[in-house]
């Protein structure tokens, strides 16, 4: 039956001065309640945003955030922890620089170009002297290729150190260059693929941004591909994404970016908000169906008129005359041949839900900010003290971080008395995975209480077990 109006979360949408908005009211075709708005002014805006967000009683707030203000959001979300962002400030975490892209992948261990990131420019200049070329520097900081011309290839040593004696990219940040057939830009929601493409770059050029050249096309976007896109997807817990995957002359696929924030056609943006609309009414708005592959027929058409097109709907494969032509059309997938139709059950629609904990907080992964090359200055104006060095990463190719296993994990909590393996693997079981048990465990344990049998005193007693060991 789903929620009554009544019962429908309080949406609004989240809208910044000087951006480009992603969602509008036409999105949420058919929503039965007032949609409100709320603009970010910037400057000093966060104390103003946050009251009128609450004045206006907002249960969730649907938008992107720039790099630029991503940091302030981690703020505005903490002090709103009754609202629901969508996307997430975790699933955004990937918006606010190539570097948080290659620390997403590092600790999913998605594969990437191998990614060298350095705050200590003598560090780094050592290294690219001794180092292997030709090697792809980038500027770190936000979240696109700003059409190629933040990109640069450098063939040796000398015109690395001139490059970035001219450019000043802070941190240093750069990969090995990877030969590429094309790269593919896959768009998905729910982790469910909805649209992608071929870009490849003009005969002797490496770049493949259409606005230095490149081409696009929609057909055989092969499966390796979708499955790496669905894989980053539900490791980013994203309501929607896309990413960019090259597609190498060695047979590899690797992540070059991904993020929330995606030029997309408005039908997409439609199909976005009837998902969201279906995953926060409990069912009673009706789940958007965006058959596989029906970016190659859509992609037949023009793009002018494509950018026109709104509200595309599909109906499922029924044995009738409506559903012959996506019943009875098979393609080569995966090395078979498959009726188009039997994909929708491989790649399903998920419903993507509210996560109460923070994977990316910014005390430990702000990098940009807390390694900044010039330290923010007090009121007194003297320098900020107790500046972090420089980390491990440094002197070393590529860095993963250490996650905690589910032998630790139950190591740990059955230390503490009154808790054993049992309780271990209902809390596991609620939460849904170890990392989620850790993170609420380090942000708010009094929300283990949520379990059966784990009283305020034992999760009191995780805490202080907690902070004992961080020490």
């Amino acid at each position: 039956m789903g929620l009554s109006n009544k019962e429908l979360p309080k949406i609004g949408f989240l809208y910044m001065d000087y951006v480009l908005r992603f969602f509008d009211h036409s999105n949420f075709k058919g929503w039965p309640n007032k949609i409100e708005t709320v603009t970010y002014h910037w400057k000093n805006d966060k104390d103003r945003f946050i009251k009128e967000v609450k004045r206006k009683k907002i249960d969730v707030l649907i938008g992107n955030i720039p790099a630029t203000a991503y940091e302030t959001f981690r703020e505005i979300a903490r002090a709103l922890p009754h609202v629901r962002f969508i996307p997430s400030m975790d699933t955004q975490f990937s918006n606010k620089s190539k570097e948080n892209v290659t620390r997403f992948a590092w600790k999913y261990d998605l594969p990437i170009p191998k990614t060298y990131i350095y705050y200590n420019h003598d560090n780094a200049k050592k290294f690219l002297k001794k180092t292997e070329y030709p090697k792809i520097i980038k500027k770190s900081y936000g979240p696109s290729n700003y059409g190629g011309y933040f990109v640069h290839k450098v063939d040796s040593a000398k015109e690395a150190l001139d490059l970035y004696k001219e450019k000043k990219y802070h941190p240093q940040y750069f990969q090995d260059f990877v030969p590429m057939e094309a790269d593919i830009r896959v768009m998905l929601i729910g982790h469910k693929p909805v649209c992608a493409f071929w870009r490849r770059a003009p005969e002797g050029e490496w770049l493949t941004n259409t606005s230095q050249g490149g081409s696009m096309d929609y057909m055989d976007v092969p499966k390796n591909v979708l499955d790496l896109a669905v894989k980053v997807s539900k490791a980013a817990k994203a309501e929607y994404w896309a990413c960019d995957v090259a597609y190498g002359k060695d047979g590899k696929v690797r992540i070059l970016e991904c993020a929330t924030a995606f030029a997309a056609f408005p039908y997409i943006r439609d199909w976005i908000g009837q998902y969201i609309m279906w995953s926060l009414s409990e069912g009673r708005f009706k789940k958007p169906h965006m058959p596989m592959f029906n970016w190659e027929e859509l992609g037949k058409i023009d793009a002018s008129l494509l950018r026109t097109m709104r509200h595309i709907q599909f109906g499922k494969f029924s044995p009738s005359f409506d559903g012959e032509y996506f019943g009875k059309k098979k393609k080569s997938y995966g090395g078979k041949k498959v009726f188009l139709h039997k994909l929708d059950k491989e790649y399903p629609v998920f419903d993507v839900k509210r996560r109460w904990s923070e994977e990316w907080p910014s005390e430990k992964w702000n990098y940009q900010d807390n390694l900044a090359l010039n330290p923010a200055k007090s009121k007194s104006g003297k320098s900020a003290k107790n500046t972090p060095k420089p980390t491990g990463d440094e002197s070393v190719e590529s860095a993963q971080e250490e996650r905690i296993t589910h032998e630790e994990l139950t190591s740990f909590l059955t230390e503490i008395e009154g808790i054993g393996k049992k309780k271990v693997s209902k809390i596991i079981e609620h939460f849904g995975d170890v990392e989620e048990v850790v993170g609420v465990i380090h942000q708010n344990p009094s929300i283990l209480t949520e379990v059966k049998g784990i009283t305020k005193k034992l999760a009191e007693k995780v805490e202080a077990a907690w902070k004992k060991l961080l020490k």
